[in-house]
């Protein structure tokens, strides 16, 4: 699959920097130099009238980053000031000879009290990748001042604060702008509550060789949806319905009959050839009169389903299902099929209180936050703070492909690289927004993706569609309903060239 970008953890990176400061003959200050000089290029692109400057330095290589930046605004005749807390003294050889340098230029180095002082942009310089918990108290009363300043922050790396390969704020973090990462991309800025702090990303790659990455594995991918264009291509002249596959959609409970209606319309706009509903009696009138297409039928025992289940290629779960006597029915009869499964919302809750159940090979399972610390024993939080972790343990324990959804929605496979969806917006933040990417997902599978590309594709197509969605009238008020038309335009990328 292309149309990614591989994203390295911080061992990686680390890796990395050792392995180019090696080509480079031990020089580890001309690494930096590199830094500091994208990182001053990235300010005269984007802030060319900043003329007064504060950099917050730490101690480590981030801080000498730091100092190298603010002696090149310094000799650009920008009026520059370097805070730090009173503690950190730089730590390295290349961070103090980064210090020196600026200093030799007449550079103004002051310790931090509890304000920062006037300027037109803030460098965060801080503590780049090196920090994984909460920054001390006084590190938080610092990070608090840069935060508080009206002006935009330049965040060098990582902003600090954040922890760059789970995408957790263990405390506080800069809350920055833009952040211009080095050599590599990091997969924390691209998932949790990372994303509402890292602002734009932009990378410098420092000229690193690309002998450097040799034996160097990726930790995930960010799929863009030009993928999309990769994977769902053009029908055959000849293609007949049954070459599209039929998906079963079984939920709906009383008083939730909306949402086996938007996982049923969603597995027709993303190319189902057929699609069965199996749901109450109430629903039917309504779902066929707003989408004749869907075959449904009223359920109410088990026996009810055995020709729906029978002809299903991919049976989609869970979207209304309730977790009484009547879901649990349906639930059941779901997991004795032997047939490929997509399970979501009450689907979840009723397999994570469950005994230990075998699942059917590939089955796909799309919980939010709340559903898979559920299925984990764990709480919300706990899920959070490590996204990539929990997506894990959920994949590894039910042996199945997980989409952790969210901001930054990820998608796990036992033995695959993570793929995280590089597409969607706060305005899909709605009830109902599951209950289509269930249905888009087992549209993809009955059109004969495996699972995780599948899982990935549609979360890629249904993240795509809400951002189409969005440029039309904003994100508040962004309804499920609204994507359905877009799905099937994103469907179809040859069709929007």
């Amino acid at each position: 699959m292309t149309a990614t970008l591989a994203l390295y953890d911080t061992k990686a990176a680390r890796a990395l920097d050792v392995r180019a400061t090696e080509e480079l003959g031990g020089d580890a200050f001309e690494l930096m130099r590199r830094a500091g000089r994208a990182a001053w290029h990235c300010v005269l692109r984007h802030w060319p009238n900043a003329q007064q400057i504060v950099v917050v330095c730490g101690p480590g290589n981030n801080g000498g980053d730091g100092y190298v930046f603010a002696r090149l605004a310094l000799e650009a005749g920008r009026a520059v000031r370097v805070v730090r807390l009173p503690e950190h003294s730089p730590t390295s050889e290349a961070a103090l000879r980064a210090r020196d340098e600026f200093r030799q230029r007449n550079g103004r180095i002051e310790a931090f009290v509890d304000h920062l002082p006037p300027s037109d942009l803030i460098v965060d310089a801080l503590f780049g990748i090196g920090l994984t918990r909460a920054p001390d108290a006084n590190a938080k009363v610092l990070i608090d001042a840069i935060n508080a300043m009206p002006v935009p922050r330049l965040s060098l790396d990582v902003p600090s604060g954040i922890d760059a390969d789970r995408g957790a704020v263990p405390g506080v973090a800069v809350a920055a702008s833009r952040t211009l990462e080095f050599i590599v991309p990091k997969p924390g800025l691209r998932t949790g509550p990372a994303l509402a702090l890292a602002g734009r990303l932009e990378l410098a790659e420092l000229q690193v060789s690309a002998r450097a990455f040799e034996g160097i594995e990726a930790h995930s991918a960010l799929l863009a949806p030009e993928a999309l264009r990769n994977v769902l291509r053009p029908r055959h002249r000849d293609a007949h319905k049954g070459d599209a596959g039929r998906v079963l959609c079984m939920g709906g409970d009383h008083g939730s009959g909306g949402a086996i209606v938007l996982c049923a319309e969603a597995a027709l706009r993303a190319g189902a050839g057929l699609v069965d509903v199996a749901t109450r009696e109430e629903h039917v009138a309504a779902l066929l009169s707003r989408r004749p297409e869907a075959m449904a039928r009223a359920v109410e025992r088990s026996e009810d389903l055995a020709v729906q289940i029978e002809r299903a290629d991919v049976i989609a779960v869970g979207p209304g299902l309730g977790q009484g006597v009547w879901g649990r029915v349906l639930f059941g009869a779901a997991l004795g099929a032997n047939k490929s499964l997509v399970l979501d919302a009450d689907a979840l809750n009723l397999l994570a209180v469950r005994e230990p159940h075998a699942l059917p090979a590939e089955t796909v399972l799309t919980p939010h936050p709340g559903e898979a610390a559920r299925l984990l024993g764990s709480t919300s939080q706990d899920v959070q703070r490590d996204r990539f972790g929990a997506a894990q343990a959920i994949a590894e324990r039910y042996n199945a492909v997980v989409v952790l959804k969210g901001a930054g929605t990820i998608v796990v496979q036992p033995g695959r690289r993570p793929g995280i969806i590089g597409a969607g917006n706060p305005g899909m933040a709605v009830g109902g927004m599951g209950d289509l990417l269930t249905g888009v997902i087992a549209s993809l599978r009955a059109q004969a993706l495996p699972a995780f590309d599948a899982a990935c594709i549609g979360a890629l197509l249904h993240a795509a569609a809400g951002d189409d969605a969005a440029r039309d009238g904003g994100e508040r008020g962004l309804l499920p309903s609204d994507l359905l038309p877009r799905l099937r335009r994103h469907a179809n990328p040859e069709a929007m060239r």
